[in-house]
């Protein structure tokens, strides 16, 4: 099946809104694509996992607009996978739960155009689970009812959709889709059909996201609950004694991020992971590099250093970046870590330790403080009168040479690029502009400035005040605080995780998730 994937559609789920609950066949489709066709609640992080020049076609639906019908849809990926393309339709959810992937599979296959499918976490059970009620349950339910409630109930018999009768004598757990519009109906409806106006029942806004809310309440009170509240689409309606349940098991909202937005400005290949971290601890993360890391132009001098190394007491790496880049030159010339031979390692913390470490590496020195001064300052007794080689970026402050160089002869060899960032990403500066985020991290002084300066004045204004800056060092809130910004965080430990944890000491928990119980 994960062979050949041109001229080919994959129709995957993506789950109900959390990116962490992509499949990992879904990752692998994605990252093999030359077309990605979106729903409305795709999020941008997964889009993000296809390639750069992957065509990315919105065709999603909302209240009263739809970007394309479901004709062209179908017509639309016939034609790409026609021209020899590998194409994902990504949907919310899972294709075959009321996401009309039956209908696109069926005129795939009319076309003879190849399929697969990769199903998703759907919202009956994803959802459920984020907002702690089991859609089963030994004690109270055995058996759980998916339907949609998207037609009105109370229309006439020969005009409904379902058996509401039926579905009001149902003894387990009913999951409504789509019901939203339709709550107070659906409530009536099912209590006309005898069930106890006392069922528990719950509505979920926004399920699995850190904008997750959830009301509960009666068949009788939820309406107005619901109303009072002002929750709204997306939202899932779960009827039955599970509900019950969440006053012990909700767990989602008590995540220590719960709720922030937070904005994430490092290289895309430390930003996914970093997102993927704070996603983990229950915010919403927003992926715009800033910087982008690339390979030097002349790997002239590069292969030149690893050809000296022997002539080395130490190797000194300021980043991770610097050790992927260096030690996979190694290997990329057909060498392997013997060429390393007797030379000392240096790492400036603990994500260029890890990364060492991913080599079978271990750093010889560690310094106390994550910076070059604190990594010079441990180095300059050590290599006194010795040779060292600083593998770096092609950019950066000269402290660690400057300082090491009076004491040792010290070679710098620029083993990667950093450069601009082409563009800003358009959804989110919008969100930057319209105050809908909490948090920017900033993780380097080149990162602060690259930022104002793709920022538009009204985005500017915005940042520093009613969205709060996370710095990761003194240096770096010196860079933000000369361009007008303040900083509300300061990492007490010079690493992302150090930004983390000034984040959530500034961040206390107040937001249980519940627009309102009963």
């Amino acid at each position: 099946m994960m062979g050949e994937r041109a001229g080919r559609v994959d129709l995957v789920g993506a789950g109900p809104g959390d990116p962490g609950l992509l499949t990992r066949r879904g990752h692998e489709a994605l990252a093999g694509a030359q077309v990605v066709v979106y729903d409305q609640l795709v999020t941008t992080r997964l889009l993000g996992l296809a390639p750069k020049a992957a065509e990315r076609i919105f065709v999603g639906k909302t209240a009263g607009h739809c970007a394309m019908p479901q004709r062209q849809i179908n017509e639309l990926l016939v034609e790409r996978a026609k021209r020899g393309l590998a194409v994902v339709r990504l949907k919310g959810g899972d294709p075959f739960v009321f996401g009309r992937g039956a209908e696109e599979a069926e005129a795939l296959r009319d076309a003879g155009v190849a399929f697969t499918v990769v199903p998703g976490v759907t919202a009956a059970v994803g959802v459920t689970a984020y907002a702690g009620i089991p859609v089963t349950h030994r004690d109270v339910s055995s058996a759980v009812a998916l339907v949609t409630g998207h037609h009105d109930p109370e229309a006439e018999a020969e005009h409904a959709r379902l058996d509401w009768q039926a579905l009001a004598g149902f003894p387990g757990t009913l999951v409504v889709y789509m019901g939203v519009s339709r709550l107070a109906a659906i409530c009536r409806t099912l209590i006309r059909g005898g069930k106890p106006e006392s069922t528990p029942a719950a509505l979920i806004q926004a399920g699995t996201t850190p904008g997750q809310r959830v009301a509960t309440g009666t068949l009788v009170s939820l309406p107005d609950r619901v109303a009072e509240a002002g929750l709204g689409a997306p939202a899932l309606f779960v009827v039955g004694q599970v509900v019950d349940r969440r006053a012990t098991l909700a767990w989602f909202e008590t995540m220590p991020l719960f709720g922030l937005r937070i904005v994430v400005t490092r290289p895309a290949a430390e930003a996914d992971h970093c997102a993927a971290e704070l996603e983990a601890l229950g915010a919403e993360a927003l992926v715009a590099p800033t910087v982008e890391i690339l390979p030097v132009e002349d790997f002239g001098p590069v292969d030149d250093a690893i050809g000296r190394l022997a002539g080395f007491d130490w190797l000194v790496f300021t980043s991770a970046n610097g050790v992927r880049a260096f030690l996979g030159r190694i290997l990329e010339i057909g060498l392997d870590l013997r060429v390393l031979g007797s030379v000392r390692l240096a790492a400036i913390g603990p994500a260029t330790t890890e990364a060492l470490a991913s080599f079978h590496l271990k750093a010889d020195l560690v310094p106390g403080s994550f910076r070059s001064e604190g990594l010079a300052q441990a180095l300059e007794p050590l290599v006194a009168g010795g040779r060292v080689l600083l593998a770096r970026a092609d950019r950066g402050r000269d402290v660690l040479r400057d300082v090491l160089g009076r004491v040792a002869y010290v070679e710098q060899v620029s083993v990667y690029r950093n450069v601009d960032a082409e563009g800003f990403p358009s959804d989110v500066l919008e969100r930057i502009e319209s105050g809908s985020v909490d948090w920017i991290t900033l993780t380097s002084s080149a990162i602060v400035r690259r930022l104002y300066e793709q920022l538009t004045q009204e985005a500017r204004s915005r940042v520093g005040t009613k969205i709060r800056l996370a710095s990761i060092s003194p240096l770096t809130s010196e860079a933000a605080r000369s361009l007008g910004w303040e900083i509300a965080a300061e990492a007490s430990e010079m690493s992302w995780n150090g930004v983390v944890e000034a984040i959530r000491r500034e961040s206390p928990s107040s937001s249980t998730g519940d627009a309102t119980r009963g």
